[in-house]
């Protein structure tokens, strides 16, 4: 158990420098526009917030449902 630990902790602090973008967004975002970019900045954390919505619902279920089998 404890090896997985070190590895992971190594994983997580000596991380590789990636460019996780398309190119089409890349240019998108580097162009003269920066209105064009607040945009695509705005998309991002459109399509993020749904994801947290789900799971932070999920957990809410969850705990009213072990709430319930503890009474």
């Amino acid at each position: 158990m404890y090896k997985k630990l070190v590895v992971l902790a190594l994983l997580l602090f000596f991380t590789l420098n990636t460019s996780a973008q398309c190119a089409m967004c890349k240019a998108v975002i580097e162009g003269d526009n920066p209105s064009v970019a607040e945009g695509v900045n705005n998309g991002i954390t459109y399509l993020m917030v749904f994801p947290y919505i789900l799971v932070g619902t999920l957990f809410y279920f969850i705990y009213r449902h072990k709430k319930k089998g503890e009474e």
